[in-house]
């Protein structure tokens, strides 16, 4: 089937970061066919449905590299803690969880992302109790019934609280099993295909609850299944602390000695980068998850986004986990990163379309997906956005791009996933969100009670 978006300003995220004040966008299945400015072609409207994008900006669709979907049933707790004391506050509650609470917990997670234009979604899950089913299975149903894109990771705890580390020992795994299940979920749910919906990495989950061994192993087991790698990274001066007290070197330094720097490689947070570390990542190719609301949220600090980009490290947007960023829209994180990068560097060091690059192609690019996703362009996947900016919020505003990068976040009127439509007038389009409401609110509770 053939979609013709037209009379819309166009932004294409394209390598020449080009613009059509009244463009259009053509859809024909799963690939987008044909941009640029004016009307689409005559040959091309022949059969097809056609959206008048009057009032209305069209970005590619935003990509969230880091989230913790489990973490939408614990919002609201620990609210003016530090990540160290956060976590221990919560560990005892994300112990309890199994696949159908996860499962209704990420599907009220990932319609909130959907409603704020996210259209891929990265997905860093850690906590497997024991006999608690087939967490990963459960998020990829929720995933599935919504419409969006997964990227899910297969993460892991081995180093308990007896050993020095951060979680409780009935938190974590042995190292054996981890792999053991790590290969396992890749075996079961990896697509590598190009207009993959599901594609799954490994994800042990910080240097202060894995042991060096299972870093190490899962890196060496990634590159022989030919997947990506993920964790957290730098992202408070405790870990810092922790990290030199334990192994005598900064956690960049530490992820290098274990193989775990590399174009297959990105990290969480990475706030805490000194100029060596910087160059390290940019001399690899790792990618940086920033999570702007989290880190604030936690007091973490401000990651160094200029100085990363300066260097060319590949860096995405991250929403982080929603009991660490309650919103849990991806599309403010838009406007937040342009608001603390210039509180660090300056006014003029970091433009709205910046920000907007990191949420659409530098998301791509973090994820191993720069060739299928993050701009407007011909033979690419056709994830895309469409915002409206013609309410009393917007209209009026001189630049149609401000409205999304410092505005408040405009309503998605549209929102298309591999050609199909996810969200339309701000409603998804696939599942009942009123019902996934229930269903979490429930979630919640159960777990709530289980404490």
């Amino acid at each position: 089937m053939r979609t013709v978006i037209e009379n819309a300003y166009i932004a294409t995220v394209d390598t020449l970061d080009t613009e059509h004040p009244r463009g259009h966008v053509v859809i024909d299945g799963t690939r987008i066919v044909a941009v640029g400015a004016g009307d689409a072609p005559a040959e091309l409207l022949g059969g097809a449905t056609r959206i008048d994008g009057s009032g209305q900006l069209v970005t590619p669709g935003l990509v969230n590299t880091h989230h913790h979907l489990y973490q939408w049933l614990t919002r609201g707790i620990a609210q003016d803690a530090i990540l160290f004391d956060w976590l221990v506050a919560l560990y005892p509650s994300w112990s309890r969880i199994d696949e159908s609470l996860v499962r209704d917990g990420a599907a009220g997670a990932m319609a909130v992302l959907a409603r704020s234009g996210c259209t891929t979604i990265a997905d860093h899950h850690y906590v497997f109790p024991h006999g608690s089913g087939d967490i990963l299975g459960g998020i990829i149903e929720s995933a599935t019934d919504i419409g969006v894109r997964l990227h899910a990771t297969r993460g892991s705890m081995d180093l308990g609280e007896s050993d020095g580390g951060l979680p409780p020992d009935f938190a974590v795994e042995s190292t054996d099993a981890a792999l053991q299940a790590s290969a396992d979920a890749v075996a079961r749910y990896h697509n590598d295909s190009f207009d993959s919906m599901v594609r799954v990495a490994l994800a042990p989950c910080s240097p202060f609850s894995v042991t060096a061994d299972l870093l190490r192993e899962s890196a060496v087991l990634a590159r022989e299944l030919g997947v990506r790698l993920h964790s957290h990274g730098a992202e408070t001066v405790e870990e810092e602390a922790f990290c030199l007290e334990k192994f005598g070197m900064s956690p960049t330094d530490y992820f290098e000695s274990l193989g775990w720097l590399g174009d297959d490689v990105w990290l969480a947070h990475c706030v805490h980068l000194d100029e060596q570390a910087i160059g390290k990542f940019a001399a690899t190719g790792t990618g940086v998850a920033h999570c702007p609301s989290s880190n604030a949220r936690l007091a973490a600090g401000t990651a160094p986004i200029v100085d990363l980009l300066r260097a060319g490290v590949p860096v995405g947007l991250g929403v982080d986990g929603a009991a660490s960023n309650e919103s849990g829209q991806l599309g403010t994180e838009v406007r937040n990163s342009v608001l603390m990068q210039r509180l660090r560097y300056g006014a003029d060091s970091f433009s709205g379309r910046d920000a907007l690059r990191l949420a659409t192609m530098g998301g791509a690019r973090v994820l191993g997906r720069d060739s299928e996703l993050g701009s407007l362009e011909p033979g690419k996947l056709a994830d895309i956005a469409l915002w409206r900016i013609d309410g009393v919020e917007h209209a009026g505003i001189a630049d149609p791009l401000a409205a999304l990068t410092l505005g408040a976040m405009p309503p998605v009127s549209r929102l298309f996933v591999n050609g199909e439509t996810v969200v339309e007038d701000g409603d998804l389009a696939r599942a009942d969100q009123n019902d996934i409401a229930r269903s979490a609110a429930s979630a919640a509770r159960e777990l709530a009670r289980r404490d």
